[in-house]
């Protein structure tokens, strides 16, 4: 099958941009998987993962994104993101953090309705990033000899 081009772009730079073989990512509507030949579609991405599949590889290139669009086209897949990470990037530690500081943070009785949407997004972004590493590490410790490190 033909490959499709896959760009994902955050405000900062250009993330990832290479012809693969599928791509899944959460949607506000749920995960979709885009192979080759996929309808025209424009969604807004919810927190979660982006998962890559490149033509002959068994392994998964995996990103964490904390939101923005998608466009499906003909022959690419366009990822305009708020944040994105791939997988290797991301302190697990930071995140527990992050996560701990926000659920403190709501739980407070000086948060306001406006306050606690905020937190309650930041929440969402930082259990995806956790949930991406923790993903990556556990898929890379399956990897025999070499091939892990």
């Amino acid at each position: 099958m033909k490959p499709i081009l896959l760009k994902i772009v955050t405000p900062d730079k250009v993330l990832y941009e290479a012809a693969v073989a599928q791509v899944s990512v959460s949607t506000t509507t749920g995960q979709i998987t885009i192979l080759p030949n996929h309808i025209p579609l424009v969604s807004a991405l919810r927190p979660g993962e982006i998962i890559v599949k490149q033509e002959g590889k068994q392994e998964e290139d995996l990103m964490s994104v904390s939101g923005g669009f998608i466009e499906v086209l003909a022959d690419q897949v366009v990822i305009l993101a708020d944040t994105a990470e791939r997988a290797q990037e991301i302190d697990e530690q930071r995140a527990e953090e992050a996560i701990k500081r926000a659920q403190e943070l709501m739980s407070s009785q000086l948060v306001d309705a406006e306050q606690f949407a905020y937190f309650s997004a930041q929440l969402e972004k930082e259990l995806a990033r956790l949930h991406v590493a923790r993903k990556y590490k556990k898929n890379r410790s399956h990897v025999p000899g070499d091939f892990a490190k």
